[in-house]
């Protein structure tokens, strides 16, 4: 059985942990480590792939419906 990453799970030091320094390769890199370390698959339903892609799309399209209405989610005004 393979492992799904949780949204709150906690970063290993032993991998690394961005910084303002870390380019994109050296991130997906990190990223890709980690999931192989922790049994993740990298493609297929469930795998570190989809979960990117669906965390990069819901951001996307937040800050499009952002835009569009001129305020954050959940601001009073």
């Amino acid at each position: 059985m393979t492992r799904t990453a949780g949204e709150h799970e906690s970063v290993d030091p032993a991998v690394g942990t961005p910084s303002d320094t870390t380019t994109d390769k050296q991130l997906i890199a990190m990223l890709a480590g980690r999931a192989r370390n922790e049994g993740l698959q990298l493609t297929g339903e469930g795998g570190l792939l989809q979960q990117l892609t669906h965390r990069v799309l819901e951001s996307a399209l937040e800050g499009e419906i952002t835009d569009h209405v001129g305020y954050e989610k959940h601001d009073p005004a």
